[in-house]
């Protein structure tokens, strides 16, 4: 499996909500940027405890979803180009479907493992400047997801994202969005146990399986 690039995308912490920062605004950036273990080298996160970070080191949002936003959302400028949802790689040809837990790619010359889908929150209505963003990222499963960098490296557009292993195909994160943040998780106590034994899982996903797991009794 393998795709091109279409654009790496980096951004700055600005004021986004009054005085609230966010650097969800991201601009596609030409030269080749260098990778390392916090993601792209000049990218930055407003708030690290929940963006950012070894696990969410860096974000990836399907091209392919933008024409069904547009049905959505009308002609809205964010949807011109990429970037729309804060994301640092826009390809085409892969999705929520398509790409597993743990999955492995070669991102130009570094190697990202997928860590858990994006969580979407309040800042995707915000920026849009409409109600149900959010909403419709939870109900129709297009979420985008996260890498940590295993090998660091560089990445330019035009550069491929070729998959190179996939320790766990039983996940694919349209599934594991559903069961961790979809509500999905009271009718599938056996894949809350299951996806204990699943590594590549980021850390406060762990976590929320392990809340989930003792509210339904799965690890029992």
């Amino acid at each position: 499996m393998k795709t091109e690039i279409l654009a790496v995308l980096t951004g700055k912490a600005i004021p986004f909500r009054g005085d609230e920062p966010s650097a969800i605004g991201k601009l596609p950036v030409a030269d080749a940027v260098a990778v390392d273990a916090m993601g792209l080298v000049g990218d930055e996160q407003a708030d690290r405890s929940v963006h950012g970070g070894i696990d969410k080191a860096i974000h990836h949002y399907p091209a392919d979803h933008y024409d069904w936003w547009r049905g959505q959302l009308g002609a809205v400028p964010l949807l011109d180009a990429a970037g729309a949802f804060g994301e640092n790689i826009s390809t085409t040809g892969l999705d929520e479907n398509s790409v597993f837990l743990g999955d492995r790619f070669r991102l130009g010359t570094a190697l990202v493992e997928v860590t858990q889908a994006r969580q979407p929150c309040w800042k995707l209505d915000h920026r849009f400047g409409a109600k149900g963003v959010m909403a419709a990222v939870v109900q129709t499963r297009r979420s985008g997801w996260y890498y940590r960098v295993l090998e660091p490296g560089t990445v330019r557009a035009g550069d491929d994202l070729e998959l190179v292993e996939r320790p766990w195909p039983d996940w694919p994160l349209a599934s594991l969005f559903g069961l961790l943040i979809g509500g999905e998780a009271k009718d599938r106590v056996a894949d809350l146990r299951a996806l204990r034994d699943v590594p590549a899982l980021a850390e406060t996903w762990k976590v929320r399986r392990a809340k989930l797991a003792e509210q339904f009794g799965a690890d029992l």
